[in-house]
């Protein structure tokens, strides 16, 4: 596929610059020469689409080349809507992103040892009780996992340095979004993929009387979730705040 976009960043006189950029219609890069402090050493791109968002029919690839050691932000100038297909017409968006060596070297050392990284979008009234409930268990999994024991109940007490050495296998997170808090989303950092597929398959496991079945329960389920949920990315936003439905991206 021919891209619509390039974006080459490069360290230029030890600091990060756009190097070359490219685009065409429907796509345009805009990248401002300062945003931060001019100390920051961070590329800012912002990504903008005609006609205030993805449209049917529109394909839009676009290709990021990130040098050794450079920073770079790429996101939007505000959120972008994703317009109702019209008939077969479907739209799509593709980005490729060309790390240097030593550009994943850095990604490598900030992740450690977490291997996976998930987001989990949950949706509309429906949900609800999957929300509170995801919420509440995100919270008691937290607890348990940074708990420190207390030398007043027969543990021994821990020095600040062993608080830096314990290092939680699983990492969850929850916030609210959207009007009267109508949407969850999920935040999750973990060491292994099966300990996600865990926790997805326990929490999900009860929308099988919504959906006919227990999402990620094997292969062939997963799949179908993936795109029966998919589709709901192509409503209107009119058409989200009364449909019911989840993402998950791992």
């Amino acid at each position: 596929m021919a891209s619509d976009g390039k974006v080459v960043v490069e360290k230029v006189g030890e600091k990060s610059s756009v190097t070359r950029c490219f685009s065409k219609y429907p796509l345009k890069f805009i990248s401002p020469r300062k945003v931060g402090p001019s100390k920051t050493d961070a590329v800012w791109i912002y990504s903008l689409t005609y006609g205030g968002g993805v449209v049917s029919g529109d394909s839009i690839s676009c290709e990021f080349t990130i040098g050794d050691a450079c920073t770079t932000v790429l996101t939007t100038q505000a959120s972008t809507k994703v317009y109702k297909s019209m008939g077969s017409k479907c739209s799509e968006q593709v980005l490729e992103v060309l790390l240097e060596r030593g550009s994943i070297a850095s990604i490598a050392e900030h992740m450690q040892d977490y291997q996976v990284i998930a987001m989990v979008v949950l949706l509309g009234p429906k949900l609800k009780q999957v929300q509170d409930q995801v919420q509440k268990d995100v919270k008691r999994i937290m607890s348990e996992q940074l708990h420190i024991p207390s030398a007043s109940l027969g543990h021994q007490v821990m020095t600040k340095s062993d608080r830096f050495l314990m290092k939680p296998s699983f990492i969850a997170s929850t916030s609210v979004f959207g009007p009267k808090g109508i949407g969850v989303v999920v935040r999750i950092a973990a060491m292994t993929t099966e300990s996600v597929y865990k926790f997805l398959h326990h929490q999900l496991a009860c929308l099988e009387p919504l959906l006919g079945m227990s999402p990620y329960r094997s292969q062939t389920t997963t799949s179908q979730f993936d795109n029966f949920f998919l589709h709901a990315a192509f409503a209107t936003e009119q058409e989200l705040q009364s449909m019911d439905w989840c993402l998950a991206i791992v």
